[in-house]
């Protein structure tokens, strides 16, 4: 594509990088954000996402008075990062995402067709990844949980106590009685979270840590689901809380530490969680003050 005579345009979404791939690239998604203009919308899309598969998206006017169908071929997909592709014109079409700061950066350069003029085509692409962005970012609408106590133990006991594979199991318990993890706790690592259900099969999270000060502060970035052994990080199971935080911050106070707690989730888990965590923090407590 010779970028002189492409048209730019771009957006920047506040969720996580999963959920953006997943609503640019989900028929169930696109059905939901594909238009320009309130009249119109996107009845149904089909999208076979990889090296020369193509999609079509039928859009239509809302009072039947017009329809289309966009179509085009795959010229390469490189997962969360770029997508190019040709339309059924031979323009070609080529969109970045890319992290920046606590969002992620959504680009379409493309080629313009003739009928119409270059502004009035940048303002039809420009509404259609605007609305993206709005749908985008109404998908992870998180409440935020915040909770602390006060342990009489030093905050590198009460770090290292938390983590430590047996106290860890003990102190989870609460939610749910074989609660474990594997994996490591090491910034960038991956790492699961289990449990197992009423007949005995272990499920969890799939999960990183994001960030880990030693004795200061720990965050868990939630990714997605592990069951029957299989690891899920993307789909409609896993999109309204992927990318959830879970933060660990380790303050001296008063000779002892004062341990808080931020975690992310949607309403189904809120009283759920108002219920959980303060037996489980009372249950580290414990741990921690007699160990």
């Amino acid at each position: 594509m010779e970028t002189t005579k492409a048209i730019i345009v771009t957006t920047e979404v506040k969720a996580s990088l999963n959920q953006v791939w997943a609503s640019w690239t989900q028929p169930e998604h696109i059905t939901q954000w594909n238009n320009a203009s309130d009249d119109w919308h996107t009845p149904s899309a089909e999208n076979d996402l990889k090296k020369g598969g193509t999609f079509k998206y039928n859009m239509a006017a809302k009072d039947g008075s017009a329809a289309f169908d966009l179509e085009g071929k795959y010229d390469q997909i490189i997962e969360h990062q770029l997508i190019e592709y040709t339309l059924a014109d031979s323009r070609k079409v080529k969109i970045t995402f890319e992290k920046n700061n606590d969002a992620i950066r959504v680009t379409e350069v493309f080629e313009p067709e003739s009928e119409n003029s270059e502004e009035l085509q940048r303002e039809g692409w420009q509404a259609i990844l605007d609305n993206f962005k709005k749908y985008t970012e109404s998908l992870n609408k998180f409440d935020k949980l915040h909770y602390e106590i006060h342990i009489d133990a030093s905050p590198k006991k009460v770090y290292l106590t938390m983590l430590e594979d047996k106290p860890y199991r003990e102190w989870t318990s609460f939610f749910n009685p074989g609660s474990h993890f594997k994996g490591s706790w090491e910034k960038g690592a991956k790492i699961l979270f289990l449990g197992s259900d009423e007949e005995g099969n272990e499920g969890g999270m799939v999960s990183k840590i994001k960030e880990n000060i030693p004795n200061h502060f720990v965050s868990i970035e939630h990714l997605g689901l592990l069951g029957n052994g299989e690891e899920i990080t993307s789909g409609p199971e896993v999109e309204p809380w992927a990318g959830a935080l879970e933060n660990y911050t380790f303050e001296s106070n008063n000779g002892g530490t004062l341990l808080k707690i931020e975690t992310e989730t949607n309403q189904e888990y809120l009283s759920y969680f108002d219920e959980t965590w303060p037996k489980a923090l009372k249950k580290l407590k414990e741990i921690c003050e007699n160990k």
